[in-house]
């Protein structure tokens, strides 16, 4: 079943039974089963961060999607409040309670391992560069060695969790007006030591980027963009499309050998 969300589509699903918290950060995120037999790790958008960590979510996620960096699977889950009446625990039971309607469910990858950078391993250095290009763009800063969000299945590297992109959204500018701010954090990016050419990388990705922004931005819900949804998809539009135009900018930041 697909839903069409403001000029985009997400699939969406219903969540039928609540499995179990995953604690790992601070949103609290479930896994969940839904009407279409899948396995999701849902985010909640009456979490702690609120509705803005979903609209990063969807963006980031499907524009890495789109230029065929491996992201799992997005779909819209509908919640309903009595979905945790079975979980012992008060705090996940008030976090469902409060995320009636639709939160973000994301494929579970089962079996998946943790990723380490092994140095005794050759890692393919353009496929790092355009994970670090992609994030600095976004600016995702929890990609680090501490919390790299990257998982291995099945062989290859895929990338979780962009709840962190765009975080100058939760600022009092407009994140458009913020798109050429230094980001020096960046540069504690986990592949950046492994990256090639981010030079390359960007001429690389560029075309599928500008190709993408309208409908990863339009698969937003309009119910997590607050009371005007077109100005704050425009806003992230805006954002990208500066981002992108002054890529040489936060290119030299990121191969910067200053302190």
């Amino acid at each position: 079943m697909a839903t069409e969300v403001s000029g985009g589509t997400l699939r969406s699903v219903e969540a039928v039974r609540y499995v179990t918290a995953l604690r790992e950060g601070g949103s609290l995120p479930g896994l969940v089963e839904g009407d279409d037999d899948g396995t999701w790790v849902v985010k909640f958008r009456g979490a702690g961060q609120g509705p803005g960590v979903l609209v990063s979510e969807v963006i980031a996620g499907e524009i890495a999607r789109s230029i065929g960096l491996p992201v799992p699977e997005l779909v819209l889950v509908e919640v309903a409040p009595e979905l945790g009446h079975a979980e012992p625990d008060p705090e996940i039971q008030e976090l469902i309670e409060a995320s009636p309607g639709l939160s973000l469910g994301m494929d579970f990858l089962p079996g998946a391992l943790p990723f380490a950078l092994s140095p005794d391993e050759d890692f393919d250095p353009a496929f790092a560069a355009d994970v670090v290009f992609f994030d600095a763009l976004v600016t995702n800063i929890d990609r680090t060695p501490r919390n790299p969000n990257l998982l291995t299945w099945h062989g290859q590297t895929w990338l979780i969790d962009h709840g962190a992109s765009f975080y100058r959204q939760h600022g009092a500018l407009p994140l458009a007006e913020t798109a050429t701010l230094p980001t020096p954090v960046l540069r504690d990016h986990v592949l950046l030591p492994a990256a090639g050419s981010l030079a390359e990388a960007g001429s690389r990705l560029t075309p599928g980027i500008e190709a993408a922004i309208e409908p990863a931005t339009a698969a937003v819900p309009d119910e997590w963009l607050g009371e005007e949804p077109e100005a704050r998809r425009g806003d992230f539009r805006e954002f990208l499309r500066r981002r992108l135009a002054g890529q040489e900018t936060f290119i030299r930041e990121l191969e910067s050998t200053d302190d």
